[in-house]
């Protein structure tokens, strides 16, 4: 996939997409690299992890979260794109929702936008894709701003989940964006039931077979992770942040095994490995 800068290979490996949340509030990692030194100094680390894109996002999606304005988002990314600015050998994704901030954040030095919404809050970003030619990630995810994790869960997740991405693809197109810069996110988490949330993953190839487009991934250390652990294992010596880890290494195996192209993911280094060890199972087949 041709970036404006830098190539996208999603012929030869899935690639591994290390999530970077400038955030005071990130459900992963708590606003733990909220200032620009600690956010520049992972960027670094995520790349040596063996990441091969670098997603920044500066507004949580977490469950209750507050929307922010697009000055204060980008307030909080924009310091870091421009830090980073031709220091990494990876290309650099801005998760938003927004238009102006994407546009701020590709003249910066990104290449592709993430957008969680999938069109839905800002149809422009479609066209500032178009204009730039700029990466659009589009997800799968239903209800309004900071209210997506509650909205609640349909009957049939896939033809939900498909006929959302359908719309998604319409409008991007119809707003100029390129088809061959697209790339597809089923929206695990979000207005998902947990056990909807394991049949998207366990299911992934029909998402691919319908669109024939990239597949993202996102699964990494999410809520319905511990809900299946929780009713799987009981005493012992429980660790939340392992569990959640393991779990994610988890579904990155089947998500890889179904055909995703892309995995975004906080633990870059352990995932990366468990993407590169089960690309090799795969390449071992007879």
């Amino acid at each position: 996939m041709k970036l404006t800068r830098s190539t996208l290979d999603l012929e030869s490996r899935v690639l591994v997409m290390g999530a970077l949340n400038v955030t005071p509030d990130s459900f992963s990692d708590g606003g733990k690299y909220a200032d620009l030194e600690s956010a520049v100094a992972r960027a670094f680390e995520i790349e040596a992890e063996g990441a091969d894109i670098l997603d920044i996002g500066g507004e949580s999606t977490r469950p209750g979260s507050k929307p922010v304005s697009a000055e204060e988002e980008m307030d909080r990314v924009m310091p870091v794109i421009e830090a980073l600015r031709g220091r990494l050998r990876i290309p650099l994704s801005v998760d938003t929702t927004k238009s102006e901030v994407a546009r701020a954040a590709i003249q910066a030095g990104a290449e592709v936008i993430n957008d969680v919404s999938g069109l839905r809050f800002d149809p422009v970003l479609a066209e500032v894709a178009a204009e730039t030619g700029a990466a659009l990630v589009l997800m799968h995810s239903r209800g309004a701003p900071g209210m997506m994790h509650q909205a609640p869960p349909v009957d049939d997740v896939f033809a939900e989940v498909i006929g959302g991405l359908r719309r998604s693809i319409e409008e991007a197109l119809r707003r100029g964006a390129r088809r061959e810069r697209i790339i597809l996110d089923p929206g695990v988490g979000f207005g998902k039931t947990p056990e909807q949330n394991l049949q998207l993953i366990d299911k992934l190839d029909r998402v691919v077979t319908e669109f024939g487009l990239p597949v993202l991934l996102g699964t990494s250390r999410k809520s319905f992770i511990k809900h299946a652990l929780d009713k799987a294992i009981s005493g012992g010596a429980r660790d939340d942040l392992r569990e959640r880890v393991a779990g994610t290494a988890a579904t990155v195996v089947i998500g890889v095994l179904r055909g995703a192209r892309i995995v975004r993911v906080h633990d870059v280094g352990v995932m990366t490995a468990v993407t590169r060890m089960t690309e090799a199972v795969m390449a071992a087949r007879p």
